[in-house]
């Protein structure tokens, strides 16, 4: 069976300018792919109500997934109102043993954003739980089994930069123009929103392309017990 990679962001926007191109790899290598959005980013655009821009931000995730062969799943926080508690981190737990990624990819905790910081504590908080045999599920999620995920990565973003140190290079190149394409259905990647969300993540695979030998490539921070390593001699 494929295994499954899993984008988890505060915002949909996150999700697919970050760590949208991981995910279109992921998939372009065979494997299976899932975007999960804590919100709709409902309250990011200047001019547009929230309730008539969450519409519009849930129509372009499901397209842009559609693009990608990816699949795409909401929770409804309200944006700028993530909670990070058991409940919030609890129903993360529960997709992740739904979909059973075998890679995570989040937020780092170093950000200037609340949603992004307490998507960091939810999600690391979820996987532990996913992975706890004894904590059952009451509902449609008790069907699900515990599972514990492979790896967990943290993506690069102007906004969760604070204590950021790449360790892994992912070349995303034969997936790039896809990935454009996939992200130019969102209102703010087309600069509706004042920031130039399209020429920072376009620019921004150029530069670790350039360090890990790529024409393209993303950033990733890995999880440090994955940078562990045991050994018995260095020679």
């Amino acid at each position: 069976m494929p295994s499954t990679i899993m984008a988890i962001a505060a915002h949909p926007g996150d999700g697919f300018f970050t760590m949208g191109a991981a995910v279109a790899q992921h998939i372009h290598g065979g494997g299976r792919g899932v975007f999960l959005s804590l919100s709709l980013g409902e309250r990011g655009h200047r001019t547009m109500a929230p309730k008539e821009y969450g519409p519009l931000q849930r129509a372009a995730t499901e397209q842009a997934a559609g693009m990608l062969g990816a699949e795409a799943a909401f929770l409804a926080y309200p944006d700028g109102e993530i909670p990070f508690s058991d409940e919030s981190s609890l129903a993360v737990c529960d997709l992740i043993r739904q979909h059973r990624p075998s890679v995570v990819v989040t937020h780092w905790s170093g950000s200037w954003h609340k949603d992004h910081q307490n998507c960091h504590a939810i999600v690391r908080d979820a996987i532990f739980y996913a992975g706890l045999p004894a904590l059952s599920r009451a509902g449609p999620a008790g069907a699900y089994r515990a599972y514990a995920i492979d790896k967990l990565y943290f993506a690069e973003n102007w906004e969760d930069m604070t204590n950021f140190h790449a360790d892994t290079y992912l070349d995303v190149s034969p997936v790039y123009d896809r990935w454009v394409e996939a992200c130019a259905k969102f209102p703010m990647w087309r600069g509706e929103t004042g920031f130039r969300y399209d020429d920072y993540y376009r620019s921004l695979a150029v530069a670790p392309g350039c360090l890990g030998g790529f024409r393209y490539a993303v950033a990733l921070m890995s999880s440090a017990e994955q940078r562990e390593s045991r050994v018995r001699s260095l020679a």
